[in-house]
């Protein structure tokens, strides 16, 4: 650790969680010339009943809110308003917190990206590898050749998962949406969030196969969160610990944890499977099978890949970190050299749309030619509509955030057109400067 200086039923209760904050003053040198136009575009996906609400902030890297716009869908909430400071479910926004702290560990020789994970998980000695009658493991067929892959079967590992194949997703693990019958009801079957602790979520991750041998193939899953639990056994300390000591606490960020503070209230999940927006169905976020994370402070199992809470502005002044390479509130948490490595090209290498660093993904010339934003933004995003980017270019960053899943609009598409309209402003202003 290092220092610089030294509706339903719910609509009820989610006005008190969702009360709104007093509208923040927008800088006149700010590159937003036009925020209502920002604000029709989010307001257009609640007004058709894709989300049950929207919150997105802009914020430079001193914290000062460039943009903030948020709005409840009344008629699944009710006299419902939102804000910067409401709690939600991140899931995979959480991977890149896990692999921050895993690399300060590192930093601080605690880890090395080498180490075999067995050393830490002995639970693994056995692990096996699937592959289907021809011999291609599993995690390498297309998607159009997955329904086919069953029955499989399990050969050997012939390579040492390390550290790094956890951080790049290519250690072989996976979620129950594989797109294969026999890997999903196999991984729904252990119904790993409610696993008590980190040793019972290992004894049941380790009788499943892989998909792939280590080091071959990125298959994404649930690397980060076997990740996070690498951390827990080189330290003796839980991931809420390590983050709290690490990350949140010394950096001042507030509204980014483990387990749901009291007295906040999550959002009900909702779900547009229907083609019309309603409450989710039991099961229906199904990437780990039956069930989802539980967010009770009192179970002692943390899923470094999935399973933080979080809000649109704690989780804005991490990404400010990052962006500021590192540093935030006078602290150094990462080193230069550390964070460039998180946004440097580690897989996806070959992919016309960017390339991925370490879990974080980084657009390439297509996002502008597109209208959706501009190229070399750090990029992420998690299962239930949440969304952040940093310009490294501009020095801001932006976080989306809603709770909703098979969401009608296709993939990204309301993040694409708010960045694409943003990006719109910036480009005319950029030009104007330059003239």
């Amino acid at each position: 650790m290092k220092n610089l200086n030294s509706y339903f039923f719910g609509a009820f209760f989610l006005l008190s969680l969702y009360a709104c904050k007093p509208n923040v003053a927008i800088p006149t040198d700010t590159f937003i010339a036009n925020p209502q136009a920002l604000d029709k575009i989010l307001d257009k996906y609640i007004d058709e009943g894709y989300y049950p609400f929207v919150y997105a902030r802009l914020e430079d890297l001193d914290g000062n809110v460039l943009y903030e716009h948020g709005k409840a869908n009344q008629q699944l909430l009710p006299n419902t308003e939102i804000n910067g400071d409401s709690y939600v479910r991140i899931w995979s926004m959480s991977k890149i917190i896990t692999i921050s702290t895993v690399l300060d560990l590192i930093e601080d020789g605690l880890l090395k990206m080498e180490d075999p994970v067995i050393k830490y998980i002995p639970e693994f000695a056995n692990l096996k590898v699937a592959v289907n009658e021809e011999g291609q493991q599993l995690g390498a067929l297309e998607w159009d050749k997955r329904e086919g892959a069953c029955p499989y079967q399990l050969v050997s590992l012939d390579s040492v998962m390390t550290v790094l194949h956890l951080i790049n997703h290519q250690a072989g693990f996976y979620y129950a949406t594989t797109g294969m019958p026999c890997l999903d009801s196999l991984v729904a079957s252990k119904n790993l969030p409610k696993a008590k602790n980190t040793d019972e979520f290992l004894q049941k991750i380790a009788e499943l196969p892989l998909v792939g041998q280590p080091g071959v193939n990125d298959f994404y899953g649930t690397n980060t969160t076997v990740l996070g639990m690498v951390a827990e056994r080189a330290t003796g300390k839980s991931l809420k610990q390590l983050v709290e000591e690490r990350v949140t606490t010394p950096l001042k960020i507030k509204g980014i944890q483990y387990g749901l503070p009291n007295p906040a209230i999550l959002p009900l999940a909702f779900s547009g499977k229907d083609s019309i927006l309603r409450q989710a169905h039991k099961g229906e976020l199904d990437i780990f099978g039956p069930d989802v994370p539980d967010y009770d402070l009192s179970h002692e199992l943390y899923l470094g890949g999935e399973g933080m809470v979080g809000t649109a502005d704690g989780y804005a002044d991490f990404v400010r970190m990052l962006v500021k390479r590192g540093t935030l509130n006078g602290h150094l948490f990462l080193e230069k050299a550390s964070v460039e490595d998180i946004a440097a090209p580690h897989s996806q290498l070959d992919n016309p749309y960017g390339y991925n660093g370490y879990n974080l993904w980084i657009s390439g010339d297509s996002m502008r030619i597109k209208g959706q934003g501009d190229a070399g933004l750090w990029i992420g995003g998690g299962y239930e509509s949440t969304h952040f980017w940093g310009d490294p270019k501009r020095n801001f960053v932006g976080v989306i955030v809603s709770q909703a899943n098979f969401v009608q609009a296709s993939g990204y598409e309301m993040n694409d057109k708010f960045r694409g309209a943003l990006y719109e402003q910036i480009f005319e202003q950029e030009q104007n400067e330059s003239e």
